[in-house]
This record gives C-alpha cells, sequence and structure tokens, in this order.
C-alpha cells in the first residue's frame, strides 16, 4: 500500500486504484477525504472527525462509504442512507478492497474530570494500525503503527512504552499539528533511541510504501 500522510491525524492508504483516508478532522487539509473510497474516523473529537470534509468526500463520489463509531454515525446516516456504517471493538470488515479490524473502546484520560467517550482504532489490511487518541494495543502483530506523538493526554514515556509493547516493524507520527519544530528532534531521538523500532516522520503531503 502507498501511505500518505495528511496534516495532524489524517492518513490516506492506496493500493490497486482505491483510496482508504482515516481521520480527515479540522487540523487536516480541506480536501483531506475528497476522492476516497472507504473513509474510517475513529471518534468525534474535532481534530478527527469535521462534518465539512466528509460531507465534501460522499457528495464527490457517490460510492464513497463511512465507517465508524456511533456518535460519528448519528450525525451523517440520515443525509447519506446507507453509506455510514456503524462498527465497534472485534467487528471486521471489507471495503473498496481493503480489509479492516477494529480495535478498542474508549478515549485516552485527558483528565479524571473529563468524562471518557468511545474511541475506536483500525488495522487495515493487517498491517496498518491507527489507534486514534488511545494507546490501545492489538492482539496481533502490527507492520506499521500510526503513533500519535504528542497529545494533552499524553507524555513521552507513556508514547515510547506504547510503541514497545505494540512492537510494530515501524512507527510513522501522526497527532503531531500541536508540536513544534524546536520539539521534534527531542520527540525524535527519543522514541528513537528508545521505542525498539525503526521511527520516522512524513511532512504532511509526503508518502510511503507500506
Amino acid at each position: 500500500m502507498k501511505l500518505t500522510k495528511k496534516s495532524h491525524a489524517c492518513v490516506r492508504l492506496e493500493k490497486d486504484g482505491r483510496t482508504l483516508v482515516i481521520d480527515p478532522g479540522d487540523f487536516s487539509e480541506r480536501d483531506a477525504a475528497v476522492g476516497a473510497d472507504v473513509v474510517l474516523v475513529t471518534h468525534e473529537h474535532p481534530d478527527h472527525f469535521a462534518e465539512d470534509r466528509l460531507r465534501a468526500a460522499l457528495e464527490a463520489d457517490p460510492g464513497a462509504e463511512i465507517w465508524t463509531l456511533r456518535s460519528v454515525a448519528d450525525q451523517l446516516s440520515a443525509a447519506f442512507p446507507g453509506r455510514v456504517h456503524t462498527v465497534g471493538h472485534g467487528d471486521a470488515f471489507t471495503a473498496a478492497g481493503f480489509d479492516v479490524q477494529v480495535y478498542g473502546e474508549l478515549h485516552a484520560v485527558i483528565h479524571p474530570d473529563i468524562p471518557r467517550i468511545t474511541n475506536v482504532g483500525y488495522l487495515v489490511d493487517g498491517s496498518v494500525f491507527h489507534p486514534g487518541d488511545a494507546l490501545t494495543v492489538p492482539d496481533r502483530p502490527v507492520e506499521t503503527l500510526m503513533l500519535p506523538v504528542m497529545a494533552p493526554w499524553s507524555k513521552i514515556s507513556e508514547v515510547i512504552d506504547y510503541v514497545r509493547e505494540v512492537k510494530p516493524r515501524s512507527a510513522i507520527d501522526i497527532h503531531d499539528a500541536l508540536l513544534t519544530d524546536l520539539a521534534r528532534p527531542i520527540y525524535d531521538r527519543q522514541i528513537g533511541g528508545l521505542g525498539g523500532t525503526d521511527h520516522g516522520r512524513l511532512t504532511p503531503g509526503d508518502s510511503t510504501e507500506v
């Protein structure tokens, strides 16, 4: 598959002429989901779920469909009947030639006083795992981990331990819009040196084969 990093938590996967997009939110490009055959959304926070981006994708292609958790699906199902599918932990499905397994149930703790919302992660073709805003560990090996590198709910020791626990062949940064250029070398050095796997990051718009 060809993996293209979009801004923040959004990624595009392409194979055999089909495209799957994960988490086109407010921090990603306005056309991040346009051209997608399949869109996956991990949870309802606006940096992962932007209704205008999803509507643009579905209106551009009458065959495009969305798979997501109920809190997001309920906001879109009426406008696009039959094209928005609700999933949860343990589900598996095939869409546009992509095999997807769903893992996880809750968003990471931001603060004990803030109620936790639902969050799911997606393992695509048994290879690429996007956890959304959680440090979910799938029950099978992961080739490429999309690593939420910096967030209000995490610290770098947790990020490093997460890489160690998942043990992917490679980890590529996502959830990085709040990470300044001054701090990036620190994160690169510490995650790369302590995570125990090949760690890298892509500038939005750049691609790699996975």
